[in-house]
């Protein structure tokens, strides 16, 4: 098991380049599976959830080597290139399915390749219900005969037809089911029409991907794509958009430190609902082409936000924007339309002296002028990224544990964070259950 130690109270400055987006590449490497060509995949971020989505297209036949590429080349611009020929297999390993929800988004890829699907229903972080009902019921309207039996999705069809899909759900577009009802699309016969898509910029990102490979697809970045199916894709290079939800958290950690910092190589474009937050919380902030400053002079500003859909605030930024609002001058209401029981870290972030109020519909936060250090367990992803925060502004030392929550979604970020002035350092440390077992 491995933990950060982290001596707070140090301004960072500086300047950090952005990584390639994790929520981009898992959807553009399970839709390489399409592809009649080898795709290169470049900016690809050394991220757990990447080696997983590499093992599991290993598990349908794509060569070891994939995983190799990824895990030696350089920091900020890794690639990987997959070759789809190799892919014969229709059902992936279950382990890796379990691990993370987004492994789900090779069910559309794999039925329309194919024409059969088994793919064991997804997993990942517990933050709350994520049905795939709208995924299946997208596939089933494109004529796919599916049953789910003992945990597992089965999907067939002879061949996919267009039609007009709905991907509305209770709280608001599903970002993976666009994905899976978007790949399996591509290759239907006729025309689709998918209605209240989700306009994410990784969808975006998939979108231009897949024209790349020769799909025919209109709409990008709206409620409404219009899909028209060909015979075949071939291959293409393609370099992932930058992480909005790294370069969020970066930026939020100059701000949690009263510093400055500059996070580049990124689409200021995409961050607009997060950098509209930081202003109302008190931060100057500069925008060029492709990179944003951040700073603050004086105390937080509290904040009252629900995280949404896109183009809103993020549900992945919602628990960061959390570590500032336990450090405001007064009162913020943060509440999340997305995953409404999203709030594993507030328990957490007590531990350091926040004071927060857990309701049905969110969470009252009472900003205090000083967090205290504190040995303090991620929850999930961005949770443990909330941690890190809050325990690069608190005085004193602090100990951030599960670490493999954090490297699902980031990439190496103490060193990021060193760079910037971070005291920040890895370290190994017995599990729990080993030292139980030595006393």
């Amino acid at each position: 098991m491995q933990q950060f130690t982290i001596i707070g109270g140090r301004p960072l400055v500086g300047s950090v380049a952005a990584s390639g987006a994790k929520n981009a590449a898992l959807p553009i490497l399970a839709a390489s599976i399409l592809a009649s060509e080898p795709v290169t995949v470049s900016r690809m971020p050394r991220v757990t959830d990447v080696y997983t989505m590499l093992r599991l297209l290993q598990s349908l036949g794509a060569p070891q080597s994939t995983i190799s590429a990824c895990a030696t080349a350089g920091l900020s611009d890794s690639a990987v290139t997959i070759d789809p020929r190799t892919l014969t297999r229709a059902a992936p390993a279950a382990r890796y399915v379990r691990r993370m929800r987004a492994s789900f988004c090779v069910l559309g890829p794999l039925l329309a390749r194919h024409g059969r699907a088994v793919v064991p229903l997804p997993g990942g972080c517990r933050i709350g219900p994520r049905p795939v009902d709208l995924h299946l019921r997208g596939l089933a309207a494109l004529g796919a005969d599916i049953r789910v039996v003992d945990g597992l999705v089965i999907a067939r069809a002879a061949r996919l037809r267009g039609a007009r899909v709905s991907l509305i759900g209770p709280h608001g577009p599903t970002v993976t089911g666009t994905a899976n009802v978007l790949c399996a699309a591509v290759l239907a016969r006729g025309a689709t029409i998918i209605e209240g898509a989700a306009i994410e910029p990784e969808i975006t990102d998939l979108v231009r991907f897949l024209n790349s490979l020769g799909a025919r697809i209109d709409g990008a970045g709206t409620a409404m794509l219009e899909i028209r199916g060909v015979e075949q894709l071939g291959g293409a290079r393609h370099e992932l958009i930058a992480d909005r939800i790294e370069a969020g958290t970066l930026l939020a950690a100059g701000l949690a430190t009263c510093g400055r910092v500059t996070v580049e190589r990124i689409d200021p474009n995409h961050l607009s609902a997060v950098l509209e937050a930081f202003a109302r919380m008190g931060a100057e902030i500069e925008v060029s082409v492709d990179r944003v400053t951040v700073s603050r002079r004086g105390r937080i500003h509290p904040i009252n936000f629900t995280a949404r859909p896109y183009p809103g605030v993020p549900t992945d930024l919602q628990a960061q924007l959390m570590a500032l609002a336990v450090l405001a001058d007064g009162t913020s209401q943060i509440a999340d339309s997305v995953f409404p029981e999203r709030f594993a870290h507030v328990q957490q972030l007590r531990r350091m002296g926040a004071q927060s109020t857990q309701r049905a519909n969110g969470v009252t936060i009472r900003g205090v002028q000083q967090l205290h250090g504190a040995r303090v367990v991620a929850s999930d992803l961005r949770a443990s990224a909330a941690l890190v925060l809050s325990a690069l502004a608190a005085r004193g030392t602090s100990h951030v544990e599960r670490l493999h929550h954090l490297d699902r979604g980031y990439e190496r970020l103490e060193d990021k964070l060193w760079s910037l002035g971070a005291n920040i350092r890895r370290e190994s440390i017995p599990s729990r259950d080993v030292l139980l077992a030595a006393r």
